[in-house]
């Protein structure tokens, strides 16, 4: 597992392992994400309506919709 090192200017430099992982190059911005004490980098989604399709599936029961057109 590599090590990086934040500089004086607050720049860091990603493993040749990460980026080829992540595919991301040289000028390409990354979504940063904080989530407790712990930061996650994700290269920016061409599309966010393709990134975010489906991400609530399941959420609610198969009778929900129904059950919400009936209290109207």
């Amino acid at each position: 597992m590599p090590f990086i090192k934040l500089s004086t200017k607050n720049q860091i430099v990603l493993p040749k392992e990460a980026r080829e992982a992540m595919g991301v190059k040289g000028g390409d911005e990354l979504v940063v994400v904080v989530k407790g004490g712990i930061t996650i980098l994700l290269p920016t989604p061409k599309s966010y309506t393709k990134a975010l399709a489906g991400k609530g599936r399941g959420l609610y029961s198969s009778d929900y919709l129904s059950k919400e057109r009936r209290a109207w």
